[in-house]
């Protein structure tokens, strides 16, 4: 079983009264062949193109607090298609997957809460066909893992928290 490491964010936008949640939805890939709805996150680093998880994702070297917020806003902007402030740190999830020709996987996924800052001039990549700006019980439903919904539901309570709602 090998490790990887990854970051992303819980982004959230007010609209006049209403906060709204985004999630996008995943371009079906040869890894990941079936679309998803899912948070925004990914890889720390990469080699190869983007086609090889990099040393710190790998865990070759232990990535810095700063290197896992600048992924994460990396990978928020790419998947996502904006520009976000990070708040706080929500969580890590920790999963065990089996990935498509790359076999058992230990994955630790770091989540912040992020606020919507603007658009980013390129919009989402090619890793998403879609994003949706939806209320907190929408979002909820649509998200596909169950792990995200519960990493949604601590995003809700942090903010609610802080006052920010």
């Amino acid at each position: 079983m090998t490790r990887e490491f990854a970051a992303g964010g819980v982004v959230f936008r007010n609209v006049g009264k209403e906060t709204l949640w985004l999630i996008t939805q995943s371009t079906p890939s040869e890894f990941y062949p079936d679309s998803f709805w899912r948070l925004p996150k990914g890889w720390l680093d990469d080699e190869d193109g983007g086609k090889k998880p990099g040393p710190l994702t790998r865990g070759v070297r232990e990535a810095s607090e700063t290197e896992f917020q600048n992924a994460a806003l990396r990978e928020v902007e790419e998947e996502g298609g904006v520009v976000v402030e990070i708040l706080d740190k929500i969580k890590t999830l920790v999963l065990s997957l089996t990935i498509r020709g790359r076999g058992k996987v230990l994955k630790f996924i770091t989540f912040y809460l992020m606020r919507y800052s603007g658009d980013s001039r390129d919009g989402f990549g090619f890793e998403t066909s879609e994003i949706a700006w939806l209320s907190y019980s929408e979002a909820r439903k649509r998200l596909s893992f169950s792990s995200e919904k519960e990493v949604l539901d601590e995003a809700v309570e942090l903010l609610e928290s802080k006052g920010l709602v």
